[in-house]
């Protein structure tokens, strides 16, 4: 199921530094909190709700983000996330017109959300760079209606935003066109590095606007296969060495289409909670 098929149906102190999303160790720093985008165990969720994020807290999850609520009121979600120690800084959220937004960000809110985030564009949308422009300009005004509520708007990459339109990078071109304190980012490192981008390419250019970030691995060669943590070709510690940079607060592990969900990001996690950078 695609993403937006989806969407449509459903801090340590250590030496005197201060790093929420990661604490340092004798030889380096660790991730303090792990999280996942619950879209990796959809089906899991639509059936079994609260049992899923049960489990998912079981293998070592402290954060989630979710990708659809299964009918769920804000208060039975938030019930749910306190009865298993989990906090949900991060949503996802899709509209294509203004009420939609301000319907996604009153939503957002009510669950407790720190972050709003568009996780797509609709082909259909993105064709030109007028387009892109568009779509600029329209995430700049939700951005406000999200600040306005206390909220802060993120947007998601895929791989699509990096192919040249008129000469020119679509993916580049939004984040010129966009405040950053109104549109910041949830870099994806598994789609940017399939689109043959390194996003520590992006960091310095856009230092502190990146809170938030997707960790999903890829074996080497053309398709890029997505795999579980550790077990593909990104250089984890690397990016994650830059981490203050780029402003990272939250890692969520992501897999679109896991073989074996549970065991996959069981595996994901300990890879995480044992890495050093």
């Amino acid at each position: 199921m695609e993403r937006r098929d989806f969407l449509g149906t459903a801090g340590a102190i250590a030496l005197g530094a201060m790093l929420p999303p990661a604490c340092r160790t004798a030889r380096g720093a660790k991730i303090d909190k792990i999280g996942i985008q619950l879209y990796t165990v959809r089906d899991q969720m639509k059936a079994d709700f609260e049992g899923t994020l049960a489990r998912i807290a079981q293998i070592g999850y402290k954060e989630v983000e979710f990708a659809g609520y299964f009918d769920r009121t804000p208060a039975d979600v938030r019930a749910i996330l306190d009865r298993n120690g989990l906090s949900a800084p991060s949503t996802h959220l899709m509209s294509d017109n203004t009420e939609g937004w301000k319907k996604a960000i009153d939503l957002a809110k009510a669950v407790g959300h720190d972050y709003l985030v568009a996780p797509w564009i609709p082909e259909e949308k993105r064709k030109t760079l007028d387009d892109w422009k568009k779509i600029g300009a329209m995430f700049n005004q939700v951005g406000q209606m999200a600040k306005d509520a206390g909220i802060q708007f993120a947007y998601h990459n895929h791989d699509f935003e990096f192919p040249k339109v008129e000469g020119q990078v679509p993916y580049d071109l939004l984040l010129q066109s966009t405040d950053p304190k109104l549109v910041q980012l949830e870099i994806d490192l598994y789609w940017i590095t399939k689109a043959g981008q390194d996003p520590l390419a992006y960091f310095p250019r856009w230092p502190g606007r990146v809170p938030l970030v997707h960790v999903k691995d890829a074996l080497a060669g053309p398709e890029h296969k997505m795999v579980d943590v550790g077990k593909g070709t990104i250089p984890w510690a690397r990016i994650f060495a830059k981490r203050d940079q780029a402003g990272i607060k939250h890692f969520f592990v992501e897999h679109d289409q896991p073989p074996q969900p549970f065991d996959d990001v069981t595996a994901s996690y300990n890879y995480l909670k044992g890495l050093e950078f």
